[in-house]
C-alpha cells in the first residue's frame, strides 16, 4: 500500500490543531512554536507532492486514495490533485507559516484584557488557524463531490470565529462598538456563504438522484461522473444540467465573491486582524475559484458554455466596480479588500473565457493574487499596529521614518497593480489575451481595471509614504527581524516569478488542457491570416504598387 501523501498533508495541520488547543494556558509561547512547527510540516509534505506529480504522466488525477467510506449513499473518500490543485495546496501551505509569523502577537490584547479566563485566547487563535488549512487542503483534493461538500462548509466555522473573537482592535472607536462590529462582520460572513452552501446542497442532492436513476446506483464520484458522461451512459436534459449548474456556481461564486455576491468580504477583511485577513483572501476564497474549474466545468459542460456570456460581463462588472470603490475608500484594509473582489473579477473572467490562455492564466492568478496580496496586507497590518488607525489620512511620511517598510509596501502595492516584473503581470497579461481572443470588446473594458488600480495603488502610496511627517508617526519603528522574515520572502517569490513563472506554468498547463477537452471547447482561430496564407491566396498581389491598386 502506497503512502497516504495527501491524507497526511491535510492531517497534519488537523492534528496541529487540536494539538495547540491542548497547551496549557501558561504555555502561550509554546502554543505558538507548536502551530508553527506544525504548519511547516505541512509546507514540507505540499512541496513533497509538488516533487512527486509528473505533469507530463497523462492522468487526470495523481497521488490519488480511495475508500469506501458511506457505501449506501454512494459516498467514498477519494482524494487526488491535479496540476491545478497541487499548486494551490503548496500556495496554502506557503502562506499559513506566514500568517501565523505574522499574528504572533494578535491575541495577547485578549490575554492582557482577561489574564484569569479558563479559555486560551493563544491556543484558540493558532489551532483555528491551522484548522482552516486542514479543511482547504483537503477541499482541494477531494474528487468526491459530498466530501468536497463538507469541507466546503465547515471550513467556516473557524473563519467565523477568527473574525468576530479575534478581530481588528485597531481604532478610535469604543470596545463595544468595535466588537458589535466585528460581530456583523462575522456573522454576514457566515450567512453569505451558508445560503450558498445551502443551495449547493440541493444541486448536490439532485446530482446523486440522476446519477442513480440513469447509473442504477447514485455516485458523487467526480471520475465516474465525467467519465459517464463522455461515453453516453449518464444524459442530463439541458433543464436539469442548467439548474445543477447554477447550484453549484451559485455558491462558488459566493465564496469567491463575485459581484453582486461579495458584499461579505469587505467587512470581513475590514474587521479580521490581517493575517486572518491574508487567510480569507488569498487561501479561503480560492476554494471557489477552484471549484469553477474542477466542478463547474467538467460535471456541467454545457450548462458552463450556456452561462459563459453572463458571467463574463459579471466578471467584467466586479473588475472595474473593485477597482472604483478601492479608489474612494479611506480605510487601508477595505482599499484592499475591494481591490481583491477586482482581481477575483479577473480570475473568473479568465476561467468562463473558456480558452487555454485564460484558464492558465486565471490558475497562475490564484497563486500569484495569493502571494501580492499576501505581502500588501501583511506590511500594512504591520504599520496598522504601529499607529493604532486604519485610515489612510492618519499617515504622511512614513517612508522617512520606516524606509523598510515603505519599501516592501511600495513592492507589494506594485504587485498588486500588476507592474511587469512582478508575478501578478504575466497572469493578467494571460487572462486579457485569452479574453480577447473570444470576447474583443470585453478585453478592452476589462483593461480599464489595470488603469484603476494604478490609481488606487499609487494615491494610496502617495498619501500614507510620502510627504512631511505627521507628528503620530515621527517616532514609528522599522520593520523588525521576525517581520522581515514575514515579508522578505513573499516579495522574493513576486521578482522571481515575473520573470521566471515556468516552474507553476509547467504544472498548471496540462490541467489546463484536459479541462478544455472536457467541457469541448478549443481555442478560436485568429481572423487575421498569416503571411503565407496571403502569398499562397489566388490572385496575391505580387508587390507593393499592385497591391496598392
Amino acid at each position: 500500500m502506497s503512502f497516504p501523501l495527501l491524507t497526511v498533508t491535510a492531517a497534519v495541520p488537523a492534528a496541529g490543531a487540536v494539538a495547540t488547543a491542548a497547551v496549557p494556558a501558561a504555555r502561550r509561547a509554546a502554543a505558538k512554536w507548536l502551530a508553527l512547527a506544525f504548519s511547516l510540516a505541512t509546507l514540507v509534505l505540499a512541496a513533497v507532492q509538488l516533487a512527486r506529480f509528473d505533469p507530463d504522466s497523462g492522468k487526470a488525477f495523481q497521488l490519488t486514495e480511495s475508500h469506501a467510506w458511506i457505501t449506501s449513499f454512494g459516498v467514498r473518500y477519494d482524494l487526488g490533485v491535479d496540476g491545478i490543485a497541487v499548486v494551490l495546496i503548496a500556495l496554502t501551505a506557503l502562506l499559513v507559516p506566514f500568517v501565523i509569523l505574522a499574528g504572533w502577537h494578535d491575541a495577547d490584547p485578549l490575554e492582557a484584557a482577561a489574564p484569569d479566563r479558563r479559555w486560551r485566547p493563544t491556543q484558540g487563535f493558532f489551532a483555528l488557524i491551522l484548522l482552516v488549512e486542514a479543511m482547504v487542503v483537503i477541499s482541494f483534493e477531494a474528487t468526491d463531490v459530498f466530501l468536497f461538500y463538507i469541507f466546503f462548509e465547515a471550513m467556516l466555522i473557524p473563519v467565523y470565529f477568527l473574525v468576530g473573537g479575534f478581530g481588528d482592535r485597531a481604532g478610535t472607536r469604543s470596545e463595544e462598538e468595535t466588537a458589535a462590529r466585528r460581530s456583523y462582520a462575522a456573522v454576514k460572513f457566515l450567512l453569505y456563504n451558508l445560503a450558498g452552501g445551502l443551495i449547493m446542497m440541493a444541486a448536490v442532492i439532485g446530482l446523486y438522484a440522476v446519477t442513480a436513476h440513469q447509473l442504477g446506483t447514485g455516485t458523487f464520484s467526480l471520475t465516474e461522473i465525467v467519465q459517464a458522461r463522455a461515453d453516453g451512459r449518464l444524459q442530463l436534459a439541458t433543464v436539469t444540467e442548467r439548474a445543477l449548474f447554477l447550484g453549484f456556481f451559485f455558491a462558488f461564486a459566493v465564496k469567491a465573491p463575485l459581484w453582486p455576491l461579495h458584499t461579505w468580504l469587505p467587512g470581513a477583511m475590514g474587521e479580521a486582524t490581517a493575517p486572518v485577513a491574508v487567510l480569507i483572501t488569498a487561501v479561503v476564497d480560492k476554494v471557489g475559484t477552484f471549484a469553477m474549474l474542477r466542478f463547474c466545468l467538467q460535471l456541467f459542460p454545457e450548462a458552463s458554455k450556456w452561462a459563459t456570456p453572463v458571467i463574463v460581463v459579471l466578471s467584467v462588472i466586479g473588475i472595474l466596480y473593485g477597482a472604483l470603490l478601492a479608489v474612494a475608500q479611506k480605510d487601508i484594509k477595505r482599499l484592499i479588500a475591494y481591490a481583491s473582489i477586482s482581481h477575483f473579477g479577473f480570475i473568473v473572467l479568465g476561467i468562463f473565457a473558456m480558452t487555454t490562455q485564460g484558464q492558465g492564466g486565471a490558475t497562475l492568478y490564484m497563486v500569484n493574487h495569493g502571494i501580492s496580496t499576501a505581502a500588501l496586507m501583511l506590511v500594512a497590518g504591520f504599520l496598522i499596529s504601529r499607529r493604532g488607525s486604519r485610515l489612510i489620512a492618519d499617515y504622511g511620511g512614513v517612508q522617512k521614518v520606516a524606509p523598510v517598510l515603505a519599501g516592501t509596501f511600495m513592492v507589494g502595492g506594485l504587485a498588486t497593480l500588476s507592474l511587469p516584473g512582478l508575478a501578478p503581470f504575466v497572469s493578467e497579461f494571460l487572462v486579457l489575451v485569452g479574453t480577447f481572443s473570444r470576447y474583443p470588446a470585453l478585453g478592452i473594458v476589462a483593461t480599464l481595471g489595470i488603469v484603476l488600480a494604478a490609481l488606487y495603488v499609487l494615491v494610496l502610496y502617495q498619501r500614507t509614504m510620502t510627504g512631511p511627517v505627521k507628528e503620530e508617526v515621527r517616532g514609528m519603528p522599522d520593520l523588525r527581524v521576525r517581520e522581515l522574515v514575514v515579508v522578505g520572502p513573499l516579495i522574493a517569490l513576486l521578482l522571481f516569478l515575473g520573470v521566471y513563472p515556468k516552474p507553476l506554468t509547467e504544472i498548471i498547463d496540462p490541467a489546463v488542457g484536459r479541462t478544455m477537452s472536457q467541457v469541448h471547447r478549443t481555442d478560436p482561430k485568429p481572423d487575421v491570416p498569416n503571411a503565407s496564407d496571403v502569398s499562397n491566396a489566388p490572385n496575391a498581389p505580387t508587390n507593393d504598387v499592385e497591391a496598392a491598386k
